[in-house]
């Protein structure tokens, strides 16, 4: 039964000489009418308001959120506790001017040096500095404000550099980066840092190397290994005394880090490379059986990974096939991955991570 608050009032009667029972009649019908005006007024403006009697009907009103938003992958850079440029790849809200927007995130602040903290790393662009952005034939200008000058060290510098550079490269429009700051070109930066050239995504974390007696030639290669705690990959720049090809970047791949680099070796001790081959957009890779391993520790998830990114470095690998003397190898599916060092992954692996509502 359904009764309005019009017709509940009318039926309110009573006389002035009541007996006990009336009383008691009397205080359970204002009690009802005090829950009925409550209710009323937390209602305004709803429209007709009913009671209901009997068993509670609940009547549920939807709510229909903004539609979710649509985002996109990009990589940032940091800085890990070892000093070296680190890219993480990162879910931010599609947008226009997404080269700007994911500058910003490197940019030191409140709120980006806690996303970072949380995986261990640090921002490595000071705080305040806006940018202006140009790309055009695959040449990205990148304009700093006068904030991007206020490094307390060279290295502070190098890093912000590289790191803007690489971060910029990551785009497929962009093979290089040349930079302004306050709107002037700059040979050097406040401590002595050459910004007179164009960078690339492959002068990062470049090793030191002892010149080669009799070798005039030398070229660089980009390798993956694991960081010291192995929750990133660390890209490195290697110089080679000879074709920087796919079957080098593997064999130099295989032989490791230099020994005091504080990163660990992707490939097991002893894992050989039998061949190296690319056909038809395909590299097939053939490793000795030590390779199998790569199931120890974290499965082999951070060694397949370094394996593919170092292959893909090269314009003419699409897909990348593994062998272990001469036969298939098929990874664990968890092993597999489109992204460089996840952010959400990173953080989860983090112990030190604080949760803050």
């Amino acid at each position: 039964m359904k009764v309005k608050i019009a017709d509940w009032k009318k039926k309110l009667h009573w006389k002035w000489k009541p007996g006990r029972a009336d009383l008691e009649r009397m205080l359970i019908v204002l009690s009802a009418v005090l829950v009925v005006v409550l209710a009323v007024r937390g209602g305004q403006d709803t429209g007709a308001t009913e009671l209901v009697y009997g068993e509670p009907e609940v009547e549920f009103t939807q709510v229909t959120s903004e539609a979710a938003v649509e985002t996109q992958s990009t990589v940032c850079w940091y800085e890990d506790g070892d000093g070296y440029l680190v890219p993480v790849t990162r879910q931010v809200p599609r947008q226009e001017g997404i080269a700007k927007a994911t500058l910003a995130l490197m940019v030191a602040s409140g709120e980006n040096d806690l996303a970072a903290a949380r995986m261990g790393l640090r921002t490595v662009i000071p705080e305040g500095t806006t940018f202006d952005v140009d790309i055009a034939d695959g040449k990205a200008r990148v304009d700093l404000s006068s904030e991007a000058l206020n490094c307390a060290t060279a290295e502070e510098e190098l890093l912000m550099v590289q790191g803007t550079a690489a971060a910029l490269c990551c785009f497929d429009t962009v093979d290089e980066v040349s930079f302004l700051f306050d709107g002037q070109k700059r040979s050097q930066l406040t401590h002595g840092t050459d910004v007179s050239g164009v960078f690339t995504a492959d002068s990062v974390n470049v090793e030191s190397v002892a010149t080669m007696a009799g070798s005039s030639y030398a070229d660089q290669v980009q390798l993956y290994f694991p960081s010291a705690n192995g929750r990133v990959l660390v890209p490195v720049t290697r110089t080679v005394f000879s074709t920087a090809d796919l079957p080098t970047a593997i064999l130099e791949l295989a032989k490791g880090p230099q020994s005091d680099s504080g990163l660990e070796r992707p490939l097991p001790s002893g894992c050989g490379v039998r061949s190296v081959k690319l056909k038809n957009g395909t590299a097939t890779i053939d490793f000795s059986r030590e390779f199998l391993n790569v199931a120890e520790g974290d499965g082999g998830q951070q060694a397949i990974r370094a394996i593919l990114f170092t292959a893909s470095q090269f314009p003419g690998v699409k897909k990348v096939e593994l062998l272990v003397e001469g036969e298939p190898y098929t990874p664990d599916p968890e092993t597999t991955t489109t992204f460089l060092n996840d952010a959400a992954e990173v953080m989860a692996q983090y112990p030190g991570v604080v949760e803050i509502d």
